[in-house]
């Protein structure tokens, strides 16, 4: 709708239904002074919404990247809101560094406020938490362009360190030279959100409206948050990256494998084709989510003899998955395990576990493959 911004996201998932006590424990749980959250009721066009207010005391100091991280790993948060918190973190303290050329760890959080951005990333991972939300998704991002005023003068909207952030994200042209995302809705996005694009199959429960502080003339400012449960076997986007080559040395084949494994990868495989002129060739082909699409590209173009990629966008349906490890004599085995609306339908013991431990043992690999499968199951 409006774009995405960190209070904007808080006041949506507040209005989705999470507990506004959560969030007005968090500047004391982050020692960070006098800091006032208001929540009100508002609207945007005629759209019922709330709006946050993230009021730091006077004259906060500025923090670094280092700073900031020993304040959220001494808060006391739950694992997870912690993990998250500090995954945004990460992201907008490298933006930054690369936007302006300094190391990670002496990146100053001048244009974003210091304590509004702890507040915003820090309250929404522990609402996130509080709402039980294991997986976020985002629609495309709004994309506009312009000019805007700075701690470091005029930039060009989006701001650098936003265009960072926003690699692996999924945008949309927008109109207006307004900013619609800003640099932490971007890092919330961008971290949190595993996937870009429709709305995967979802048990409708709860809607939250978020508002911005403008009130725009030609969208509403909102940002509109869809809680449920989702269906099983759950649809993700994944991209299908393929080249076609007759001129490659196949000795050079398994390490083009290798390298778009190690470029994020979820599947890579060859396929034997004829191509122009009665040549024997191949068809390789990999599966990445979106946001590692670029990096398995380029793996594709750097090892091989390919002139190209092409693309494809695919939805598909997932087993929600676990992992545990069987202790069997001589060493210990990974187990994948999927299950379907809460049940195991799929066991598979590591194959190079197994294979490990046989060449210690002296096993052969089946045996320790079906006493792996044995203590796995119920």
């Amino acid at each position: 709708m409006g774009g995405i911004a960190g209070d904007m996201l808080l006041a949506a998932l507040l209005d989705a239904g999470a507990d506004e006590s959560t969030l007005q424990a968090i500047p004391d749980q982050l020692r960070l002074g006098a800091v006032e959250i208001a929540v009100e009721r508002t609207e945007r066009h005629g759209i019922a919404a709330l709006l946050v207010r993230v009021e730091p005391p006077p004259d906060p100091p500025p923090r670094t990247w280092r700073a900031m991280r020993a304040l959220i790993d001494e808060a006391g948060l739950p694992e997870r809101p912690r993990a998250r918190a500090l995954a945004v973190f990460d992201r907008l303290a490298e933006a930054e560094a690369t936007v302006h050329g300094v190391p990670v760890d002496d990146v100053h959080f001048h244009e974003l406020g210091g304590v509004d951005t702890l507040v915003d990333v820090c309250g929404a991972a522990v609402l996130l938490e509080n709402l039980g939300v294991d997986r976020v998704h985002s629609s495309p991002l709004p994309y506009t362009r312009g000019l805007v005023e700075s701690a470091h003068g005029v930039l060009p909207v989006p701001a650098p360190a936003t265009v960072e952030l926003l690699r692996g994200a999924q945008l949309e042209s927008a109109d207006g030279g307004r900013e619609l995302v800003t640099p932490t809705g971007a890092a919330l996005a961008s971290t949190l959100a595993e996937s870009f694009g429709g709305l995967p199959p979802l048990l409708l429960e709860s809607i939250g409206y978020g508002a911005g502080n403008d009130d725009f003339p030609d969208r509403p400012n909102l940002l509109r948050v869809l809680l449920g449960a989702a269906e099983p076997a759950v649809g993700s986007e994944v991209a299908l990256l393929e080249t076609n080559l007759d001129d490659l040395n196949p000795e050079l084949v398994p390490d083009a494998v290798e390298r778009c494994f190690a470029a994020g990868a979820l599947d890579v495989w060859t396929a034997p084709v004829l191509m122009k002129k009665g040549r024997p060739g191949i068809v390789l082909s990999a599966l990445a989510r979106p946001a590692d699409e670029r990096a398995v590209a380029a793996a594709v173009l750097e090892e091989t003899s390919a002139l190209g990629v092409r693309v494809s966008r695919l939805r598909r349906y997932e087993l929600e998955r676990e992992e545990l490890v069987v202790e069997l004599d001589g060493g210990a085995v990974r187990v994948k395990l999927g299950r379907l609306n809460g049940r195991v339908v799929n066991v598979a013991p590591e194959h190079d576990d197994c294979a490990e431990l046989a060449r210690r043992t002296g096993r052969p690999v089946k045996a320790v493959w079906a006493e792996a499968l044995a203590r796995s199951l119920p």
